[in-house]
């Protein structure tokens, strides 16, 4: 007689339970942090970084971001129930508890930050504490429901990836870090307010008090166009201060040109697929910017 030993299967509903907790951490926003984080990273060196450093400390950032995803998730569980865009998250849905989304968080968090003491430097876990408490915290729970501002405000704390790769990489924060911050606070407030304009109604349905909301739509298409233009200023001081080179400057001129083109057309052409269309290319913008900067760093084929 043959026996035959096979390899017991996942539980059937095992995989949509990773599935439901998956989407708690917010994936595909972790999958931007990180990138950022990594081009942070491979900016902050001549030579190309530690292996170790740069894969223990995307594991700990991206554990960290989705734990703050998870606390953003449990804080706001009534407003998604009552926005399209959110209704479909598993605590409105009623597919995971409170107490396990607490508890999710705390584990992969704490995680996170273990990793990046340990395997990485003290800086850049005390950097990356700092964003959590900033995201889950005090835009989440403080800003968010308090004041128009709270994008403003409250994108230092999205602005930080760049920084906590840089700190990974050299265990401290130069001013090429701070410029890579600089990039991304000026861009978050034109990037969601495309959000907001065409998810006005559902934002004002949960009582969030966005700027379409308060302001009106005229305001904060001026106010998109207005930050963009400090957007694509900002964007051209890597080139300013030798930091990058041609291939960037012409990368952020043509990328800035199409931004600013957006900005502009809703401010005097507005329509939901418009903001819908600036919306997604704000994203796209972000990682060809960013990308730029890497291939710039090394091809560098100088200004003059």
């Amino acid at each position: 007689m043959t026996t035959v030993t096979t390899l017991a299967k996942p539980p059937a509903g095992l995989n949509a339970r990773l599935r439901e907790f998956l989407a708690l951490a917010k994936p595909r926003v972790v999958a931007l942090i990180v990138f950022c984080a990594v081009i942070g990273m491979f900016l902050a060196t001549p030579a190309l970084p530690d292996a170790v450093t740069v894969a223990a400390a995307t594991l700990g950032i991206a554990l960290v971001a989705g734990a703050a995803a998870a606390i953003n998730c449990l804080v706001e569980q009534k407003i998604d129930a009552l926005m399209a865009r959110t209704r479909a998250r598993p605590l409105p849905r009623g597919q995971v508890t409170s107490g396990q989304t607490l508890g999710f968080a705390l584990v992969v968090g704490g995680a996170g930050l273990a990793l990046l003491y340990w395997q990485v430097n003290a800086l850049t876990m005390w950097l990356t504490l700092a964003t959590f408490v900033g995201y889950a915290i005090i835009y989440t729970v403080v800003l968010k429901p308090a004041t128009p501002q709270n994008i403003v405000i409250g994108g230092a704390s999205g602005a930080m990836p760049p920084i906590l790769g840089w700190a990974a990489v050299t265990g401290e924060v130069s001013h090429d870090a701070m410029l890579l911050f600089l990039i991304i606070f000026a861009w978050t407030p034109p990037h969601f307010w495309a959000l907001a304009l065409y998810r006005k109604a559902d934002y004002a349905r949960a009582g969030l008090p966005m700027l379409p909301v308060t302001h009106g739509d005229a305001f904060t298409r001026l106010h998109v166009l207005f930050y963009t233009l400090i957007l694509c200023a900002i964007t051209l001081l890597p080139a300013a201060t030798s930091m990058a080179g041609a291939i960037y400057l012409v990368a952020a001129l043509l990328l800035d040109a199409v931004f600013l083109g957006y900005a502009w057309r809703l401010w005097r052409q507005y329509s939901d697929e418009l903001a819908r269309r600036a919306f997604r290319y704000s994203i796209l913008y972000l990682s060809l910017l960013f990308a730029a900067l890497l291939v710039d760093h090394y091809v560098r084929i100088p200004l003059a």
